[in-house]
């Protein structure tokens, strides 16, 4: 499905006028659907007082309730679904750390919408169908494995199933494939990197072009990190399994902002605070009505996840639908220490532009007595281990003054050997919060 040569489909590129007609058509058919179908919502819509023919225009959807990702988990497994199980062709489940997780169910007119979307971000990076395509993700019921790869293939490429894990061959596999995009998390893309040099082998001789990244929140400065190290071009990637998967955003080559396809999703920013409307160009949560959604039509459902609109006029890469500053980090990732907030990307983003940091870190928040600590563990650049004390204490002391500036709050930093830190297949832990197990 090739509109153009620049473009997948001619929904990109839609006038303003007719995009925001489209938006408001669907968002008022995803209501009754969900007030018709869906038990919980029906019972939602009573409580305020409200029908879905109350809703006019973009301004009224401030009436309706929140959807919070509690409720999945409180109407395990098929309590949300507005269809027949039936209908229900797959099912794929959040990637949560404890209780009961998100079901999320997809009609076959769903999983065409979502294929389609994931296409649509693929090819405005650049992906052909004479690529060859590795996707270094969970093929289970995470939606960042089948999401990309079948995408991938209806656009033509060469698809190499490869899966999280043994990273050596990973590498192997893309020297005898070919392999010219690849999808990963950022973090084990770094890994991939340090693991190809073991092999005596230049990541930027693997021969990539493009690179797919997401999952978890990342700094420009890593950015700068993966191409210069493998000779690509790195583009950021946003979805959540609510909402189908991957998909919901993605950079486009000007790299400058993620497009957020508003004809499949109502699109607000509110204050995780107060949940009323921040200004424009303010950053706030991301909350997102699915507007084309036939088994699961979650309403104003709050992803957690930290943003805002950018307002810098149409992009010059032709399409209309806006764009989303990268996610800044997840309301619930963010800790507070001594008054501070404190987001563990905003620390990545220091170190990251430190020459002689490695590309690995984690952090450890405890509590002193009534004060609480916050320890950055960082990895060095092998060829500035020096054991040189005098040395080590010039790098620390770097450290902790340029996270001083970010942060405005005081960190201990542990400086560590290269590969002292847990590597991740998938998304990694970079934050562990210990007050509470102290």
């Amino acid at each position: 499905m090739v509109y153009s040569e620049r473009y997948w489909e001619r929904e990109e590129v839609i006038p303003e006028k007719e995009l925001e007609e489209l938006q408001l058509k669907r968002l008022k058919a995803t209501l009754r659907n969900a007030y018709e179908n869906v038990p919980f919502y029906h019972r939602l819509f009573r409580e305020a007082e409200i029908k879905p023919g109350d809703i006019k225009g973009r301004e009224d959807i401030s009436k309706l309730p929140f959807t919070v990702k509690e409720d999945l988990r409180e109407n395990y497994p098929f309590g949300l679904f507005a269809v027949d199980k039936k209908r229900v062709v797959r099912i794929h489940t959040s990637s949560g750390t404890s209780g009961k997780p998100k079901v999320v169910g997809y009609t076959e007119k769903d999983l065409n919408n979502w294929i389609n979307m994931v296409a649509r971000c693929l090819y405005m990076v650049g992906v052909r169908k004479d690529d060859v395509f590795q996707n270094m993700v969970s093929y289970t019921f995470f939606t960042g494995g089948l999401g990309f790869h079948y995408a991938a293939e209806r656009i033509g490429a060469m698809v190499v199933p490869s899966g999280t894990g043994n990273t050596e061959k990973q590498v192997q596999y893309m020297l005898d494939f070919g392999t010219t995009a690849i999808h990963a998390t950022p973090s084990y893309a770094l890994h991939i990197k340090e693991v190809a040099e073991s092999m005596d082998i230049q990541p930027d001789e693997i021969g990539l072009r493009i690179g797919c990244f997401g999952a978890e929140p990342w700094s420009e400065n890593t950015r700068k990190r993966l191409e210069d190290a493998f000779g690509i071009r790195a583009f950021d990637s946003y979805g959540l399994s609510e909402m189908n998967g991957p998909g919901v955003a993605f950079e486009c080559e000007e790299q400058n902002g993620l497009h957020i396809w508003a004809d499949h999703y109502f699109i607000e920013i509110v204050d995780p605070e107060t949940l009323e409307p921040v200004g424009e160009g303010e950053k706030g949560e991301l909350v997102l009505t699915p507007l084309t959604k036939e088994a699961l039509p979650l309403i104003r459902y709050r992803t957690g996840d930290i943003t805002y609109i950018m307002d810098e006029g149409k992009c010059s890469c032709g399409r209309t639908h806006p764009r989303i500053h990268r996610i800044l980090g997840r309301s619930d990732d963010m800790v507070v220490v001594r008054g501070i907030n404190v987001f563990p990307s905003q620390i990545e983003d220091v170190l990251m532009r430190i020459s002689e940091v490695g590309d690995h870190f984690q952090v450890l928040i405890t509590r002193n007595g009534s004060l609480d600590e916050i320890t950055v563990r960082v990895e060095m650049r092998d060829e500035v281990f020096t054991g040189e004390l005098s040395d080590f204490a010039k790098i620390q002391s770097k450290v902790q003054r340029e996270l001083y500036k970010e942060l405005n709050l005081r960190t201990n930093v542990e400086l560590v050997e290269k590969g002292t830190i847990e590597r991740f297949a998938l998304k990694s832990k970079r934050l562990v919060d210990l007050r509470d197990s102290l």
